[in-house]
This record gives C-alpha cells, sequence and structure tokens, in this order.
C-alpha cells in the first residue's frame, strides 16, 4: 500500500490498481459513515477528495459517482409517476425512453455538464425533430434534474445551464368578427354546435370544453365552472384536473350562451329517450357527448368542425384557434388584458401578453394618437381638453 501524502485525508492504492480515497462524514445515526472517492491516479482522487471536502464545508452533498444517468431517470419517474396527470407521465416516459437514455443514458450522474444536454439537444436537430420537441427533451431533463437537486442527490442543475434551441413562434391567424359570426350562424343547426359556441365565446381549452358536466353549469344564474378536462388515457376517457391552478376558474355565460347550453340540453334530452337502454350518459352527465351519452373523441370533433367550417365558407383553423379568436377579438375591443387572462385560465398575464402581440400594435396606435391629440402643437386647448376628459372617464 503506498503511503498517503501529508494532509490528503485517507488516499491508498486498491488491488486492482485504481486509487481511492475516503471521505469522513461525520456520525449518522450514532454511526460514522464515510463514502470513497476513486480515480485511475492518486492525483485524480486528490483532486477529486479537495472537490468533495469542499462541497461538504459549503453544505452541497456528495454524489454517488457510480450513479448513471439511466439509473436516476428510472427511480425519478417511479417517484412521480403519481403527482403528475397521466398524459403528462405518459409524455414524460416517452420523452426518456426514446431520446434522455439512449443518449446520456450512461453517463454517470455526477459526471453529467451543461455540454452533454447542449449536446443532446442538437442531436435531437440533427434528427429531424422540431426545435419545440427537441428543447422538450432538455424540459424533462431540467426537471427531473431539479428534483435531483431537492433531493440532495447532486448539487446543480445542468440542463438549467444549457440553452434551449431557437425557435419561431407560429403565427397565429384567428378568425375576424365575420368570419366568427359565419360560422356560429351555421353550427347552432348542428348538434355540436354548442360545444363550438362555447369554445369561441369563452376561450375554453377543447379538453375543458369537452370536460363539462351539467353540474358545473347554472343556466339560472348564467355561470359555468371549469373543474375538470376530458382526457384519453390509453383509448380510455377520463376526467383530470384543470391544467393548473389559474385553470380551475368560474365564468360568466353571455346570454347567447345560455340560449344555446338549453337548446342543446333539450336536444340531449331528446337523443336519451330515443336512445332507451343504450344510453350511458348518466355515468358521465356530460354537456357534449356521443348520441348515446358517451365522452367525445377529439378526433371526431375536428372532423365535425372541420365540415362546418367548409359549409360556412370560412378559413379552416384548428379547434384551439377558436380560443385564440376569442382573445383577440375582446383584445381588439380594449377588454383589458387582465380580464382576459382570468378568462383564458392563464397563470401568468405575460403569457396572455405575449401570446397575442399580433393585436397590441392597434392599441399602441392608438395610444400615440392619444399622445399627440393631448400634447400636439396643431391642436387646440379645447381639444386637448376634451382628449383628457375622455381618457379620464
Amino acid at each position: 500500500m503506498a503511503r498517503r501524502g501529508r494532509g490528503e485525508g485517507t488516499i491508498y492504492r486498491r488491488a486492482d490498481g485504481r486509487w481511492e480515497a475516503k471521505v469522513d462524514l461525520g456520525l449518522v445515526n450514532g454511526k460514522r459513515v464515510r463514502k470513497s472517492i476513486y480515480g485511475r491516479t492518486r492525483r485524480e482522487v486528490q483532486e477529486k477528495l479537495a472537490r468533495a471536502q469542499a462541497d461538504l464545508r459549503r453544505g452541497l452533498p456528495l454524489v454517488d459517482e457510480r450513479t448513471t444517468v439511466s439509473e436516476f431517470l428510472s427511480e425519478w419517474l417511479d417517484a412521480v409517476r403519481h403527482r403528475l396527470r397521466p398524459k403528462t407521465f405518459r409524455s414524460y416516459e416517452q420523452i426518456v425512453r426514446v431520446h434522455l437514455v439512449p443518449f446520456l443514458g450512461a453517463i454517470p450522474l455526477a459526471k453529467l455538464q451543461p455540454h452533454h444536454v447542449q449536446q443532446l439537444v442538437a442531436s435531437r436537430l440533427d434528427l429531424g425533430l422540431s426545435p419545440r420537441t427537441a428543447d422538450y427533451c432538455r424540459v424533462v431533463l431540467r426537471a427531473a434534474l431539479n428534483d435531483a437537486v431537492r433531493w440532495g442527490i447532486i448539487a446543480r442543475n445542468v440542463a438549467q445551464l444549457a440553452d434551449p434551441p431557437r425557435q419561431e413562434r407560429p403565427a397565429i391567424e384567428p378568425w375576424d368578427i365575420d368570419e366568427a359570426r359565419r360560422f356560429l350562424s351555421v353550427a347552432r343547426h348542428d348538434r355540436l354546435g354548442a360545444l363550438f359556441s362555447v369554445a369561441l365565446a369563452l376561450g375554453l381549452r377543447q379538453g375543458e370544453a369537452l370536460g363539462l358536466t351539467w353540474d358545473s353549469i347554472d343556466l339560472d344564474r348564467g355561470t359555468l365552472a371549469v373543474t375538470a378536462q376530458l382526457q384519453w388515457i390509453s383509448g380510455e376517457p377520463t376526467l383530470v384536473p384543470p391544467k393548473s391552478s389559474a385553470s380551475r376558474r368560474v365564468l360568466i355565460l353571455p346570454q347567447i350562451l345560455r340560449e344555446a347550453l338549453r337548446i342543446h340540453r333539450r336536444r340531449q334530452i331528446e337523443e336519451r329517450l330515443a336512445a332507451g337502454s343504450l344510453w350511458q350518459g348518466n355515468r358521465w352527465n356530460l354537456v357534449f357527448t356521443t348520441a348515446i351519452g358517451t365522452p367525445l373523441d377529439p378526433r371526431n370533433v375536428r372532423r365535425v368542425f372541420r365540415r362546418l367550417c367548409q359549409q360556412a365558407g370560412v378559413r379552416p383553423i384548428r379547434f384551439h384557434d377558436l380560443r385564440h379568436t376569442c382573445a383577440t377579438l375582446l383584445l381588439a375591443q380594449e377588454v383589458p388584458p387582465r380580464v382576459v387572462q382570468e378568462l383564458l385560465g392563464h397563470s401568468q398575464i405575460t403569457l396572455t401578453l405575449d401570446t397575442y402581440t399580433s393585436v397590441l400594435p392597434r392599441h399602441l396606435g392608438d395610444a400615440a394618437r392619444r399622445i399627440d391629440a393631448l400634447l400636439g402643437d396643431d391642436h387646440s386647448d379645447d381639444q386637448r381638453g376634451r382628449t383628457l376628459a375622455d381618457t379620464s372617464g
């Protein structure tokens, strides 16, 4: 056994030729605990030992150098399975299995560096994945490493230090008011017309609209509560909590929706009577269902939506663009962004403003004209006074 250097602590050469150091972690439950650090040379172990002792002085955890990224991610998925919504967990598990483990799995977790994550993102782009999907790989890894830091397994989150790929935000092309009216005039004759009316007038997400139950709607008081959303998980319809706490909201029904929903309810009662013993709606109590009361498949909803767009002679847009249309029409009518945020269930107003920046130039133009009216030299004092009174009213 080689003699250890002065001040090195316990460092010795093993029978297999590697060098090992022992770090004293102190007493744990009355027992002294030591951790081994390995290296190919004495100098390598000295450097690792110095870093470990520095981390201990700063109160940082020491990582088991033998735990790989793959092993940790497997344990992490088991740990978070029950705290994530089923759809979210399935997407995390797929990213881990298809992208993270094949590319990073063999790397020891303690040796994972920002450049490894950067290479992961670049490799996904080289495979032809979209920037959004490539970045989602980084986002899932970041979520896992955040837990690793919180659990005291590692000292820093290297995915947080990696740069996301450049992404071009797709342009939002909602309907204008004329297109919206033309669509609704045709859709109101369809059995799902009320569904599209609710999505357009209240800006509900598709899952939120399909997950509405009659218990969440009070037509007499004119309120609608968003308390769940419908998701299809492994081919089975499931009601799950809303996307976030801000998504759980109570909205005021416009009169046109109250009337549309009354008509829809009468139509659903007729369908229930016609279905007889085949009716399955009592189990769900959903507002929007098939003709026998079962939850609607989003794919079938999209087919109906495309057909109605064609019949109305309007641009075909996505179902989700009904939500965008609602927001842009309200902002164009100078409804305060904070109100639009509450209506849409956004957790932060910055999300509302960043998403609908295309509407803002209109308001910037109004602001410029108001400044001209107030401060411009080519206006009389009386005109400026009237404008000031208008803006303060």
